[in-house]
């Protein structure tokens, strides 16, 4: 009769066999004696490709830097950040009003939490016609999402900012030449009881301001927006009022902040007023 071989173990060989039959250790999962519950707790900074809609194209593309939170109860030591990460790419690029309560939804089921945040900021572009030539430019604008579920309560925030021209009325009131203008933004914040589309909201502030802004101007184009400006000065008072006034006319608008901030051309300080309702 033939001897059965054996061939020899190698010690890496041992090692690698215990290592695969060893479990991992869950820290996150292990209690914590603190007795002191998180608010919010996840990943930030995340950048991350998304498709949004727009009217004009049905869809556009853009780069959104998103934050995703849950609350972690005092019992926990931690939460795990990878289930984030997980539930971001299960959804896909596809990102729209409908679709963040499902978000939400599956942030408190696969991390086992009471509420869920998501806060993305991104990029919005729009074209834009140049006012006499009819030229067409790219403008960018920021827009941001900002939702929390609590249990299956669910809550939105759109925010959009929006650069604008405006002019001094002071100062056309009492100079002799002209009058100083300046670039200033807008902030708007709403929440609605129906989808209100970006566009809307940024020709909503754009019609507020002395002038628009755009990417693209001729000759002819430029001497149309500066006397434009010149005939509609306002102060940053009246910029957060005229956007407030279209606001409260807006049926499905519940909530809404509005704050401009002009970067003054002839001071050395900003210009600021907020108005917030509902």
């Amino acid at each position: 009769m033939s001897k059965e071989t054996t061939l020899p173990t190698t010690a890496g060989q041992t090692s690698r066999t215990a290592a695969a039959n060893l479990r991992l250790t869950d820290k996150q999962s292990e209690p914590d004696h603190r007795e002191l519950r998180i608010d919010k707790v996840g990943v930030r900074g995340l950048r991350f490709p998304i498709v949004i809609r727009d009217k004009a194209h049905s869809t556009q593309n853009t780069i959104a830097t998103i934050s995703l939170y849950v609350d972690l109860p005092k019992e926990f030591k931690g939460t795990h950040m990878s289930r984030f990460i997980e539930v971001l790419n299960a959804h896909g690029s596809m990102i729209h009003v409908e679709n963040i309560p499902d978000i939400l939804h599956e942030m408190q089921r696969k991390l086992h939490a009471e509420t869920a945040h998501l806060e993305m900021e991104f990029p919005f572009f729009l074209e834009k016609k140049a006012p006499v030539t009819g030229k067409v430019g790219v403008m960018d604008y920021t827009a941001r999402f900002e939702a929390a579920a609590c249990g299956r309560e669910t809550d939105f925030v759109l925010t959009v900012i929006v650069g604008v021209t405006t002019l001094c009325p002071c100062s056309k009131a009492i100079s002799r030449y002209g009058a100083h203008n300046q670039r200033g933004n807008v902030t708007v914040q709403i929440r609605s009881r129906q989808v209100v589309w970006i566009e809307d909201l940024i020709a909503l502030v754009e019609a507020s301001a002395s002038s628009e802004l755009y990417s693209l101007l001729k000759r002819q184009d430029e001497k149309a927006v500066t006397e434009r400006a010149y005939e509609n000065p306002v102060f940053v008072e009246d910029l957060v009022r005229n956007v407030a006034l279209k606001l409260n006319a807006h049926p499905d608008v519940t909530w809404y902040k509005v704050e401009a901030e002009n970067y003054e051309s002839i001071h050395n300080h900003n210009a600021y007023a907020c108005i917030e309702k509902g």
